[in-house]
């Protein structure tokens, strides 16, 4: 008996702590009596963690406001400098590593290219890479390595969260990358391993354009095409880890040819390399040339050639007849597709964003709410914001330093 109660105070102290440091993170600065009021503990608990939290420089002050007929409040925040994170993004083209302070301010940056499909094709050079890309960013800004508190790793493809965790794509030959055993041979920081479109998600609800919603959907379009989806605050990741392969959903029977072996997917429709095959070839149904991604992946990365080609093509819909007419037939799928989420899902907002989604959406994006609003159900879109994401093209390492931020707060700050 003594011991299991000596297990509910521990749990309870650590749970009083990560509701504190959530706080303190998404509201600070804030004073302490901020704190009882936002968490419902008491003066003394709040007082008690705070003390920790502090000992611990996980929190510091910031500076303080006047009180009414009292002394001026002191107010807390999360230190910047109490760890630091590291965000990965493997994307089709390139590895990318990142290293944050804990306010997930940049300190610094390392970039490898990939080819097409590396990670499922030959994950050893890939791993390789992201082990090079962690030692590097720890050198160039000198933090310790005992500082990191862990390293997030967003991938294309399906990521399946099990006693070991499995990469599977399904546009290559090779299947079920074991990518943090393969990532253990090199280092021995704390992993956290995601599909790229559901970490580049939560940031986006946590510091873009999903913050103040419970449900949403992160639409993401890059060389493939993907999509993060909240419930009630939740990222939904359904039976085994593959919600949200929504370019993998069906726009058209017996349509183009997608990479992933099926015809007539969205991302067939509306992924980069797909518009740039209609805008050279014409939309003649069923052809050659799907979309590139290999699903969930629409915050990936892309070279730099697809990239131009694919912004000169929205450039040109001002003055060109041809770039005109597949903007207008991708934004049509697009609003297909988004009507789709709408109607299953019921979100507050979908957000428009990858690289390639938000140069249509700059573009087109009245023309895809209103291609939306034709396919969807009338009442569930007239509740539904369609919107532009904030955080960038290329948040995918952003968001996969999220992945240990939010075990760093679950956990109370624990290492």
């Amino acid at each position: 008996m003594g011991q299991m109660n000596r297990r509910t105070v521990r749990d309870l102290r650590r749970g009083n702590r990560s509701t504190l440091l959530r706080q303190l993170y998404f509201r600070g600065p804030v004073s302490r009596q901020e704190l009882g009021a936002l968490t419902g503990l008491s003066s003394g608990s709040v007082s008690n963690v705070v003390g920790e939290l502090l000992a611990d420089e996980l929190v510091e002050e910031a500076g303080s406001v006047e009180s009414d007929g009292g002394r001026p409040r002191t107010l807390l925040r999360v230190a910047p400098g109490g760890g630091h994170l590291i965000g990965v993004d493997v994307g089709e083209t390139h590895v990318r590593v990142e290293l944050f302070d804990l306010s997930l301010t940049e300190l610094a940056r390392w970039e490898h290219p990939l080819t097409p499909g590396g990670l499922e094709r030959d994950p050893e050079p890939v791993v390789g890479h992201i082990l090079t890309g962690l030692g590097a960013v720890v050198d160039k800004s000198g933090a310790s390595p005992d500082a990191v508190i862990g390293v997030g790793v967003g991938v294309p493809g399906v990521v399946e969260q099990g006693d070991e965790i499995l990469v599977h794509g399904p546009t290559a030959g090779r299947d079920a990358v074991p990518l943090e055993r393969l990532l253990r041979t090199g280092t021995d920081l704390p992993l956290f391993i995601d599909n790229g479109a559901t970490a580049q998600g939560q940031a986006e609800m946590w510091f873009g354009a999903g913050r103040g919603a419970d449900n949403a959907v992160i639409a993401l379009i890059g060389s493939g095409v993907g999509a993060a989806i909240v419930t009630a605050g939740v990222p939904y990741r359904g039976a085994t880890s593959s919600a949200g392969e929504w370019g993998h959903t069906v726009v058209q029977v017996g349509g183009r040819a997608c990479r992933c072996g099926a015809v007539g997917c969205l991302e067939a429709y509306v992924g980069a390399q797909a518009v740039l095959d209609r805008y050279g070839q014409g939309a003649r149904g069923a052809g050659a040339g799907g979309a590139g991604g290999g699903g969930k992946d629409g915050a990936d990365g892309a070279g730099e050639d697809q990239q131009a080609a694919f912004a000169a093509i929205v450039g040109a819909a001002g003055s060109e007849a041809r770039a005109r007419e597949v903007l207008e037939e991708t934004a049509a799928y697009l609003g297909a597709g988004i009507a789709d989420l709408i109607n299953l899902f019921n979100p507050e907002r979908i957000i428009l964003g990858g690289w390639a989604g938000l140069l249509l959406g700059g573009r087109v994006l009245p023309r895809i709410r209103a291609a939306t609003a034709s396919y969807a159900l009338h009442r569930p879109y007239a509740q539904t914001e369609i919107g532009l994401a904030e955080l960038g093209p290329d948040a995918v390492a952003l968001g996969a330093a999220t992945l240990p931020l939010a075990h760093f707060l679950a956990t109370g700050g624990a290492r």
